[in-house]
């Protein structure tokens, strides 16, 4: 609800939850013991959508649980699906297919740099909540590279840790994002993520060196993918290591757990 995305996404809304604020939910905020933020940039870009804006703010982080189970039995199971891709390089999308997510982006700089990398494929994971994989199937078609890219559908369980098992690298250019829970998934498999700095982890994510970071347009798309790339196969090794640490660092769900309870404690 705080996220100034949504001023200029949608600005009917905006203006009828403008006036909740003034009639009662800036009070809510103003009067809470704490207002608990999942992540550094989450508590900045709150500051930036309402007035009058007073709250005591902490930021408590969010963490998951991560995946269980044999990780090679999940991408057997996942890669027994879509054997074409057992040999490729693959680049996952995972998410809803809606506009904010950026997919377009995603499947624009696909095209413009697959060239680079024969062995890449582009593959998108998700429900199509707004029918809007047609207009996207179309565009890879435009573009050059439908063959290259895989449309799944939701998958879920182990089927989708297989997906992320698959994965050489996680690519969510979003044009807004309060956490990315589908990220953090990413990092606890071991994949490296390219993310848009509209992802509000990506402060993270750019200190813990787990992947990279680009503006949420398409020159910042391409840009992530061409130095993506780029890496050497050593280069890429070491960025998967990190985001195994950045999940264990700061996103494991135990130790969110305790910084939670400590927090109600304090409070």
């Amino acid at each position: 609800m705080l996220d100034p995305y949504f001023k200029t996404a949608f600005r009917l809304k905006h203006a009828q939850k403008r006036l909740c604020w003034l009639a009662t939910e800036s009070r809510v905020i103003r009067d809470a013991t704490g207002v608990l933020f999942t992540c550094e940039e989450e508590r900045l870009r709150a500051r930036e959508t309402f007035r009058p804006y007073e709250c005591r703010e902490q930021v408590v982080g969010l963490g998951i649980a991560g995946p269980v189970g044999d990780p090679a039995a999940h991408r057997k199971l996942f890669l027994d699906r879509y054997p074409h891709l057992a040999t490729t390089r693959n680049l996952l999308f995972l998410g809803r297919i809606h506009p904010k997510k950026g997919c377009d982006l995603l499947i624009k700089a696909f095209a413009r740099e697959a060239s680079r990398d024969r062995q890449l494929r582009l593959v998108i994971v998700g429900p199509d909540e707004c029918g809007w994989k047609t207009e996207l199937e179309n565009l890879a078609a435009q573009e050059g590279v439908a063959p290259r890219v895989t449309f799944t559908g939701p998958l879920y369980g182990d089927l989708k840790w297989g997906a992320l098992r698959a994965a050489h690298a996680l690519a969510l250019p979003s044009h807004t994002e309060n956490f990315g829970i589908t990220v953090v998934e990413a990092l606890a498999c071991g994949v490296p993520v390219l993310i848009s700095n509209e992802v509000n982890i990506w402060r993270e994510i750019e200190a813990d060196g787990a992947g990279l970071v680009g503006d949420a347009n398409l020159s910042g798309t391409i840009g992530m993918l061409e130095r993506w790339i780029g890496l050497t196969a050593e280069q890429r090794e070491r960025m998967g290591e990190s985001a195994l640490r950045s999940f264990a660092n700061r996103f494991e769900l135990e130790d969110f757990a305790r910084r939670f309870a400590a927090c109600l404690e304090a409070a």
